[in-house]
């Protein structure tokens, strides 16, 4: 079984039973409640559920794995390209969404450190912090997912060539810098209107984020919450997740919907965080008698 199908596998089983707790049917309910069981954090984690959590904070772990994985990916997969095939489409692809994923994973990891203050009761339960451990391990191979094996292959080889020749015998050759680049000068229109995209869902992210993180600026009102205002907010409850659904809409584009991987793996981002989102809401009401009654959820103007 190749790891193309394996992934698309996994996403398949992962977005379906989101798509049936997203049912609104009462014989449902029992499932809805269960997987927001699993999968809910911080305000919207039901208070009667900490069995089976851990701290909320843990979330930089996604940060950090999701940046080390994608970093040797990166660099295997565009060194691949640089030596074997710069010129062929399909993996300058790859590399160019690569390098898209790191440019997010490092902001996030930034944001995880210094920007978000997480409340010490805020817990998300074990299944969805496994989860996020998976989605930051799979999300960038699905980017390069049909390269894999080659690139693999590929590095097993300089390892052992390494270790035969030695490594003061080596020949290392002289780096041709115009053709590091190279790959770029390959990628066609849609890849850099995908690569528009990302950067406008990555810019109001960051911001959405900062406004959440300044809400709790006063460490010591950190269990208390507040409704946040300004840029996206202005339209809908979950700015922060619409931006995520934009970012990984520009690495749809950019791979030009040629891949079945990457379609399925930007289906399960938009299940998930709608149903978040659609959660967040209603503790948003709940929690506030004044909160604006003309935010939508997650998709301004249609839910």
């Amino acid at each position: 079984m190749s790891i193309a199908v394996l992934l698309r596998g996994v996403w398949i089983a992962a977005i379906v039973p989101i798509i049936v707790a997203s049912i609104p049917c009462r014989k449902l309910d029992d499932f809805h409640h269960l997987m927001l069981l699993f999968a809910g954090r911080g305000k919207i984690m039901q208070s009667s559920s900490n069995k089976f959590t851990v701290p909320q904070k843990f979330f930089s772990q996604f940060y950090v794995l999701g940046v080390l994985w994608t970093s040797l990916l990166l660099t295997g997969t565009w060194f691949y390209a640089y030596t074997m095939h710069p010129r062929q489409y399909g993996i300058c692809s790859s590399v160019f969404m690569l390098l898209l994923m790191e440019l997010q994973l490092l902001r996030r990891l930034y944001e995880s450190i210094y920007l978000f203050n997480y409340s010490p009761s805020a817990r998300m339960h074990i299944l969805g912090y496994l989860t996020g451990l998976y989605f930051y391990t799979a999300a960038p191979l699905s980017l390069c997912c049909n390269y894999a094996p080659e690139v693999f292959n590929f590095a097993l080889d300089l390892v052992q060539e390494f270790i035969v020749k030695g490594k003061h015998r080596m020949q290392i050759a002289e780096v041709d810098w115009w053709g590091v680049l190279h790959p770029f000068m390959q990628l066609r229109w849609y890849a850099w209107i995908g690569a528009v995209l990302f950067l406008w869902g990555w810019i109001h992210q960051h911001r959405c984020h900062g406004i959440l993180g300044s809400l709790r600026e006063n460490h010591e009102h950190v269990d208390e919450y507040a409704i946040p205002h300004g840029d996206w907010f202005k339209y809908v409850s979950s700015p922060h997740y619409l931006a995520e659904i934009v970012i990984y809409l520009g690495l749809l584009v950019s791979s030009g919907f040629s891949d079945l991987t990457i379609c399925l793996l930007f289906g399960f981002v938009v299940t998930n965080l709608v149903l978040a989102a659609a959660e967040t809401q209603r503790w948003y009401k709940r929690k506030f008698d004044n909160y604006p009654r003309d935010r939508f959820t997650i998709f301004p103007f249609v839910y």
